[in-house]
């Protein structure tokens, strides 16, 4: 893995990946194609890892009505964060409706839509949601700090004696997501509620929790630390912390227990003796905020991502006009087999001027007038490897299983 750090507010606008424009509005910033091209391959990605491990995906309106927050404890315990509400309809028809802070409450509604039974749980919900936080001014930064996120959210309503598993299962995920991802958590905190309240009550739930995390973090063997003041107004959590470029922390990923929401909604489940059971809420993030995952990705990699995140993932260079046309071929060959691919023709400049140009693209395929006589190409890797010459076939297929693979090797 790179242990480079960059800023990716400069590189990100110097490779094109986002943008920002003060008619949008601070702590908004826009996507560029080569950042959503990113973002979409960040985002396929959880979406089939979430598939495998038995995630069902919804999707759910960004706006609710103020008494939703109400019910779920958000507009007591984190009103702050929240723009103000925005009125609808006319006269007695008039209604309140809230940019949501958190995917939370839509899923509590969409858990307790039908009946449930033991034979459901563990029901497990997610969503690459939009959601909205008044952020101040003076902290917005880059993808790092936002207003609008989306989010890799998901719920898990469970038994009391499946939440062990569940949340153990969700560390897993999170920790295979950043091998694949190539970037490393700074610390693992446990985070708690600070003395003197400010949180949702019932102390027993609280020590309920604390307990099932703690045990969860002691046997994955996982280093931690407790923080007081931490914790969701709902809940403990366990945050997984990354480090920017200049060694500031900040959470991407979170397995939270929450016994608080549940009990708010009256969610039941039917248990196997025919009565009604409360069900535990389990939230998770898997790569937490697609603003902060890329930001991390950007610091971390320095541009130069994983091949299967890589905006351009093969560059085709003939070395001559005269291998033009074996070029084309071989970017049709790689398109048909999934991979982002870029034909860069002699008249934008000299083989090497190319070469550097295409310096963060993993694999630039070459080919000369021996290699276009004998079917072949020359593959030059990002990291300075050269392979080859080699047919094409053979080319195509050693990238696009390293990719479908999520590796972070390049050969």
């Amino acid at each position: 893995m790179s242990t480079a750090h960059h800023d990716h507010r400069s590189l990100g606008r110097e490779l094109g990946l986002f943008g920002t424009d003060p008619l949008i509005g601070a702590g908004l910033p826009y996507w560029l194609p080569d950042g959503a091209t990113v973002r979409h391959a960040l985002e396929e990605y959880v979406r089939a890892v979430e598939r495998r491990a038995g995630y069902q995906h919804v999707y759910s309106p960004a706006l609710g009505k103020r008494e939703l927050y109400e019910l779920s404890g958000h507009w007591a315990h984190y009103a702050d964060d929240m723009f103000p509400p925005l009125e609808a309809g006319e006269g007695g028809e008039s209604e309140q409706l809230v940019l949501r802070p958190s995917l939370c409450p839509h899923h509590a509604l969409i858990y307790r839509s039908r009946a449930r039974s033991y034979r459901e749980l563990p029901l497990r919900i997610a969503e690459l949601g939009a959601m909205y936080r008044a952020e101040r001014s003076g902290v917005l930064g880059g993808l790092t700090r936002v207003r609008a996120i989306q989010l890799n959210d998901a719920h898990i309503f469970c038994a009391l004696d499946q939440v062990a598993a569940e949340a153990r299962a969700a560390l897993e995920l999170i920790r295979a997501a950043y091998r694949a991802l190539g970037i490393d958590a700074a610390r693992y905190r446990l985070s708690l509620p600070a003395p003197g309240g400010g949180y949702a009550a019932d102390p027993d739930a609280w020590r309920q929790a604390t307990a099932l995390l703690t045990g969860v973090l002691e046997e994955s063997g996982l280093p931690y630390e407790a923080a007081e003041g931490e914790a969701a107004f709902y809940g403990p959590k366990i945050d997984v912390q990354i480090a920017d470029a200049v060694g500031r922390e900040a959470t991407l990923s979170t397995v939270q227990v929450d016994l608080h929401q549940p009990a708010r909604f009256d969610l039941r489940y039917i248990g196997a003796d025919g009565g009604k059971y409360r069900p535990v809420m389990v939230h998770r993030a898997v790569i937490g905020s697609v603003e902060r995952a890329v930001a991390q990705l950007i610091e971390v990699h320095g541009g130069a991502f994983p091949a299967w995140l890589a905006p351009t993932q093969v560059t085709v260079l003939p070395v001559s006009e005269a291998q033009v046309p074996e070029g084309e071929a071989f970017e049709r060959r790689c398109a048909r087999a999934g991979l982002r691919t870029e034909l860069a023709p002699p008249g934008r400049g000299s083989l090497g001027a190319r070469v550097r140009e295409a310096r963060l693209v993993p694999y630039q395929a070459v080919i000369g007038p021996r290699e276009a006589a004998d079917g072949l190409l020359a593959l030059r890797l990002r990291d300075g490897r050269r392979i080859g010459p080699l047919p094409g076939s053979e080319a195509v297929g050693r990238i696009a299983a390293l990719v479908a693979r999520h590796s972070t090797e390049l050969w």
